[in-house]
């Protein structure tokens, strides 16, 4: 017989959680039918992820909409096939090799034409003669066509130069390669499962976690494909949302079964035990879930309408986790009860969850042993992140080109082809359109003004639209897309070649192309990044003190947070940008940091670490409230807690780092500024700093002024426990 002690809740989500566990089987069946209409949804009204985006008031913006307008024959995308050989193409066996290439190219639908590299069209053969291209237009966009277009594409064009000494290779918008989902996700599992057997010590309390994990991700990404019907999603959108719902549906999981598992072994019935951990951890847990779903909000202001899009679908996964975790878990532990525990792994032990056994945890020693030398962790710690962080003020924000992709992908062996034979500035070319107004002579003009730029290896003549209305002027760069001095050169077309030749002709000229959208997106992001820091940090802080009732708390956790993810993108600068350790990871060539990916991580890693300070801060609290000293409150919260942290850490970091393994660079960076970001937070700032600042805040740690405290609602999801009346009750042990 063991008492259970535990306190009498009569919040919303008390009763909501009570009653989930005295009828778990309705809840299960509520599910049931939410899982099979969204699935069927999504498979019938469910639209297509496509790489689609604009750059409001942007020149690469007013460039894109006019060649749209004055040239519909180039709406559609196109595809670069490259030729190499080792003698010269223009030799007559590799000549014709080549023209059965590109005859090859017409015949499949939904192309609509190809130039001639021995005419200079839409093509050219390199000086030394080995290096070719050709360009292939289709009649729409990539993710418009039919998916066997590409496909077919491919295989008519490879087959027609079988047998040749001519190789091909592809690249350009239409064939681009799309971020591939499966291996990662297995690997990342397979992490957590070992984590989790070894926290738990039995199987079905680390099968739970993870089958409620991918459920989650599944029915966020078919929300995602819902919703792809109606707006438009970046491919690569799926790619994290699966990312981040693995890591919190596990972690979120992890922490409402712990202390189930904690109450079972206080002595609690299943049913009070699911509705105790519930009630408990899962406020903690709608606290976690709603910072990450406040900081994807804030990407609004920054005001890119695709990289709002890409936070919020990442962050359905969160949301159905938090609510898979706080309503179907509860109702699955309410039924299973003490057979949780079952089917024990031979030679791990089955761990004792009960609080006085925490107390005696290695975990328990670590932070009584932190708080005992409290300014030795604070500082040591504090320079060690700044140190960390130091690279960041180097980042250059920009768009790797093809140039760092692996070597065995087609568009790396085109890109390495082009530089060879033209030069890197042919991956990347700008296109200057030209709003002549009827002015045929005003373009070329002005192509010969931008040929002799400085850093400008060629400028083709300008074609003239249709109606003579607009013209199109391509220019190559000496310098490969993703350097410094591509960049330099679009500042120099904008600001001095382009004005200095129209000036008095009322012609206008707007510079686009790859290069000069990814700077757009830069500057619209550096410009709007004050606002997008006040609102999530702001409105973090705003809210953490509502739930806390402390402005010392809140604003602590703010800073810890912008340390842990500096700290991330510092060491995301030195590995991607100046390749230290880039080859472990599958790099062999370094590049810009993609200028999308900071606001996107920050706001995702601002969200995701805020779990951590809230299950900490929360069992703090708990302690705090429950008459402990705010000294002991401190250790009693790492004692309770910090396993779970550890593990929790420990999946979603695995669960980042495994997305690593991939081709993609850009889910490479992805990974690592996350993984990196939760461990550091975790390890470094959660269950070291922050307790050692903790302990010598002392009662500092829970101020808040009188009137902050008078004019902010008290944010519970549930109202203050009654801690003078508290349930003692014998429950018989069962098996």
């Amino acid at each position: 017989m063991a008492a259970s002690s535990t306190p009498t809740k009569t919040g919303l989500l008390a009763r909501l959680t009570r009653a989930i566990a005295a009828h778990p089987w309705r809840t299960i069946g509520i599910w049931v039918l939410i899982i099979v209409g969204v699935f069927a949804a999504a498979g019938t009204i469910g639209g297509q992820l496509q790489n689609k985006f604009t750059i409001p008031n942007s020149d690469a913006q007013k460039a894109t909409d006019l060649l749209q307008k004055e040239f519909p024959a180039r709406a559609g995308d196109s595809a670069t096939i490259v030729f190499h050989t080792d003698g010269k193409l223009t030799d007559a066996q590799n000549k014709a090799a080549v023209e059965k290439v590109i005859a090859a190219a017409k015949t499949v639908d939904h192309v609509t034409g190809a130039g001639d590299p021995f005419t200079q069209e839409g093509g050219a053969i390199s000086p030394q003669g080995n290096v070719g291209f050709v360009d292939v237009q289709f009649d729409g966009q990539g993710w418009d066509l039919p998916a066997n277009v590409i496909p077919d594409f491919k295989d008519a064009t490879t087959a027609a130069a079988a047998g040749s000494s001519v190789q091909i290779a592809y690249t350009g918008q239409a064939v681009q390669e799309q971020p591939q989902q499966g291996a990662s996700e297995l690997i990342g599992i397979g992490v957590a499962i070992i984590i989790l057997l070894i926290v738990f010590g039995t199987l079905l309390p680390a099968l739970i976690p993870i089958f409620l994990a991918i459920l989650a991700v599944a029915l966020g990404i078919s929300i995602l494909t819902i919703a792809a019907g109606f707006t438009d999603f970046n491919t690569i959108t799926p790619i994290l949302a699966s990312m981040i719902g693995l890591g919190v549906g596990i972690d979120y999981s992890l922490f409402i079964l712990t202390r189930f598992r904690q109450a079972l072994h206080d002595g609690a019935t299943p049913k009070e035990a699911a509705a105790v951990a519930a009630s408990t951890a899962g406020r903690a847990v709608i606290f976690a879930g709603a910072t990450v779903a406040i900081s994807v909000v804030g990407l609004v202001t920054i005001g890119l309408d695709f990289l709002t899009k890409m936070g919020i679908g990442a962050s359905l996964s969160v949301l159905t986790s938090v609510a898979i975790a706080v309503t179907l878990l509860p109702a699955v532990l309410a039924l299973l009860g003490h057979k949780v525990d079952r089917l024990k792994i031979p030679f791990i032990k089955t761990p004792d969850d009960s609080l006085a056994a925490a107390k005696k945890t290695a975990v328990a020693r670590w932070g009584r042993f932190v708080t005992s030398h409290a300014w030795v962790f604070l500082i040591v710690p504090l320079a060690l992140m700044l140190l960390f962080a130091a690279p960041v003020v180097r980042v250059q924000l920009g768009a790797a080109d093809a140039g760092t992709a692996p070597k065995s992908t087609t568009q790396r062996v085109a890109y390495d082809w082009l530089a060879e034979g033209f030069g890197p500035g042919f991956n990347g070319p700008l296109i200057v359109a030209v709003n002549t107004k009827g002015d045929t002579a005003l373009a070329d003009n002005l192509q010969k003004a931008i040929a002799e730029t400085p850093n400008v290896a060629a400028a083709t003549p300008a074609i003239p639209s249709p109606n003579n209305q607009a013209a199109i002027i391509t220019v190559y760069a000496k310098s490969s897309p993703q350097d410094i001095e591509t960049t330099e050169l679009v500042d120099t077309l904008r600001a001095t070649t382009i004005p200095d030749a129209l000036k008095g002709t009322g012609a206008t000229a707007y510079v686009g192309g790859s290069t000069a959208a990814f700077e757009d997106i830069s500057a619209t992001i550096y410009s709007n990044i004050p606002w997008f820091l006040l609102f999530v940090v702001g409105i973090t802080v705003v809210i953490l003190t509502m739930a806390f009732r402390s402005l010392v708390v809140s604003i602590k956790a703010a800073l810890t947070t912008i340390l842990s993810c500096a700290a991330a993108f510092g060491i995301l600068t030195l590995v991607f940008q100046e390749g230290y350790g880039a080859s472990l990871i599958g790099l062999d060539k370094t590049g810009p940091i993609e200028s999308f990916l900071p606001v996107i991580v920050f706001a995702l890693i601002f969200g995701l670490s805020m779990d951590y300070e809230v299950f900490l801060v929360s069992r703090i609290r708990e302690a705090f409230v429950g008459g402990d000293t705010p000294r002991e409150a401190v250790t009693d919260g790492v004692a309770t807690i910090g396993r779970v942290i550890i593990a929790a850490a420990l999946i979603m970091a695995s669960v980042f780092f495994a997305f690593m393994t991939g081709v993609d660079r850009t889910i490479k960076e992805f990974g690592l500024a996350l993984g990196l970001a939760i461990v550091l937070d975790a390890f470094v700032i959660r269950l070291t700093l922050v307790p050692a600042l903790m302990h010598l805040l002392n009662q500092n740690a829970w101020w808040i002024p009188r009137w902050l405290d008078r004019i902010l609602p008290s944010l519970t999801i549930e109202a203050p426990e009654d801690r003078g009346h508290m349930e003692t009750t014998a429950h018989p042990h069962e098996s």
